[in-house]
């Protein structure tokens, strides 16, 4: 990740829009998306296994998996706002000794970090320019399952990604929205041996879970 974009990262989701995510998640629980994710997982079995969370933000798959019977996770993270939100709630819910916390670039970090049972990205391919390092090097880390929650790539997602990035750019800030198409996506994915078991739209995104 070049330094300007760390820095768009650590600009666009600084302290206040984590406490803002913390705080929507202790009142409301996950996001429609995140929930969908969830149920799709747990639905596959998640006692006992393992869990690498990419971009987990303030860490929602990391705390409902926990409780849900996960033996420990790792949540790699861009943001160090992000980063402290997620580890200040493991501590609140009394699971921070089952997750472990590496803050920067994961296609930087990937070769240090160990394969789990189950990865997930969600709303992370949409943040990150490079999607065939990101997904190719996520989708080799899951011995298990695979969960994605990304954008679906129709022209009217597209228009309104275009128009967000528009913003952006008259802001001054050096954050971008990505779409990348849907079959490219799934065609790395397959080459590590992943099928599809869940598929769900819900808005602009889509919400999949592969496994082997």
């Amino acid at each position: 990740m070049n330094c300007c974009h760390c820095q768009a990262i650590e600009t666009r989701f600084n302290q206040k829009v984590a406490a803002e995510k913390l705080k929507q998640y202790r009142q409301q629980g996950p996001e429609k998306t995140t929930r969908l994710l969830l149920e799709a997982l747990k639905m596959e079995g998640v006692v006992g296994l393992t869990l690498l969370d990419i971009g987990g933000g303030i860490g929602a798959i990391q705390h409902e998996l926990l409780k849900a019977g996960l033996s420990s996770a790792t949540g790699v993270e861009a943001s160090s706002a992000y980063l402290s939100a997620s580890a200040d709630e493991a501590g609140r819910q009394g699971h921070a000794d089952r997750l472990s916390h590496y803050h920067g670039n994961f296609t930087d970090l990937a070769a240090t970090l160990p394969t789990t049972e189950i990865v997930t990205l969600d709303r992370v391919i949409c943040c990150y320019h490079d999607m065939p390092a990101l997904v190719e090097l996520s989708a080799a880390r899951a011995s298990k399952l695979y969960g994605l929650v990304y954008p679906r790539d129709t022209r009217w997602v597209k228009l309104g990604f275009a128009l967000e990035n528009l913003l952006f750019w008259l802001r001054r800030n050096p954050f971008r929205l990505y779409i990348h198409p849907t079959a490219a996506v799934e065609a790395i994915v397959r080459t590590h041996g992943l099928k599809r078991r869940f598929y769900q739209t819900a808005g602009v995104w889509q919400v999949v879970v592969y496994g082997r």
